[in-house]
């Protein structure tokens, strides 16, 4: 798999970040002892960590979407860097009077609360994005029958009939669009009629299908009424 434009600029600004930390830290007179490492370390860890959040974020990939979900993940990234570089910095500035391990307790202590937050900002988006799709799904439906209810309207010269369509089909236009199990049923049956109604005008049957419609509004009265029992 090729790398994509994204991609590469997300590496190219995390090796510029390692090469300018990497500059700052020895051309800055700090003191080179083991609290210094630690603290260079742990910065050189954070920026590289960037790619990480980059790639689990999916702003790697072209889809809008995923970049909208990944954005709380580049936020918490975001802060983990500024935060990370900041104790690093002020460990490195101080590395003659802070124990080794009380630096290295702090730095542990910011990658072990960054990577749980990532770890659980991840969950998060993924349980969002399946909600998502599943509401999509469960309003699939309803559109459909919206869209064929409305398509009627035009195909009716009768001035009654067309009425009673037109009425159906503001019916349909504010109904609760979310589909559950109780109502699949029914909305199966409107599909069906709105079939039978649109044969009917074809045939030029205006009764029959004037009839069909008192049957639809009703079954679309008793699925609204199913909607708010369930709520």
């Amino acid at each position: 798999m090729s790398m994509n434009k994204n991609t590469a600029k997300g590496i190219v600004v995390v090796a510029i970040a390692l090469a300018v930390f990497s500059v700052m830290a020895f051309v800055i007179p700090f003191a080179h002892t083991r609290t210094f490492w630690v603290a260079y370390g742990f910065g050189m860890v954070a920026i590289a960590f960037q790619l990480c959040i980059f790639r689990l974020s999916a702003l790697a990939s072209g889809d809008a979407r995923s970049r909208f979900y990944g954005f709380p993940i580049v936020r918490l990234g975001a802060y983990y860097l500024v935060g990370q570089l900041i104790v690093s910095v002020v460990g490195m500035a101080l590395a003659k009077v802070l124990p080794m391990a009380a630096v290295l307790i702090v730095n542990v202590a910011l990658l072990a609360l960054a990577v749980v937050g990532c770890i659980t900002v991840d969950t998060m988006r993924d349980e969002i994005a399946r909600q998502d799709v599943k509401l999509q799904k469960n309003v699939a439906n309803m559109r459909e029958l919206q869209s064929l209810s409305a398509a009627l309207v035009s195909q009716c010269a009768d001035g009654a009939l067309r009425a009673a369509l037109s009425r159906i089909a503001e019916e349909f236009r504010f109904s609760d669009p979310v589909s559950s199990d109780s109502t699949l049923e029914l909305e199966a049956d409107m599909r069906s009629q709105l079939n039978d109604i649109q044969q009917a005008l074809v045939d030029g049957d205006a009764d029959g299908a004037k009839q069909l419609c008192g049957k639809l509004s009703a079954n679309l009265a008793e699925r609204n009424r199913v909607c708010s029992v369930s709520k």
